[in-house]
């Protein structure tokens, strides 16, 4: 049976690549889906990573020291 399948079938010339796009785009999720929860995403490792930083006092995060001359 298998055999018989494997024999019978013939390759086409090159892909189908209209055929593979149609396949994905039906299986997977909607293009705003995956958007939006990367958007979300971003803004929460962006968020999280300033909040740790400003804690931390990393980089131009930490405050600065302000040197000031004050005449007399």
């Amino acid at each position: 049976m298998v055999r018989a399948e494997v024999e019978t079938w013939k390759p086409r010339r090159g892909p189908d690549w209209s055929d593979m796009m149609i396949r994905l785009a039906a299986a997977g999720p909607s293009p705003w889906v995956v958007y939006s929860v990367a958007s979300v995403a971003m803004i929460l490792i962006l968020v999280t990573a300033f909040v740790i930083g400003s804690w931390l006092e990393i980089g131009a995060l930490a405050p600065q020291p302000i040197d000031s001359h004050v005449p007399h």
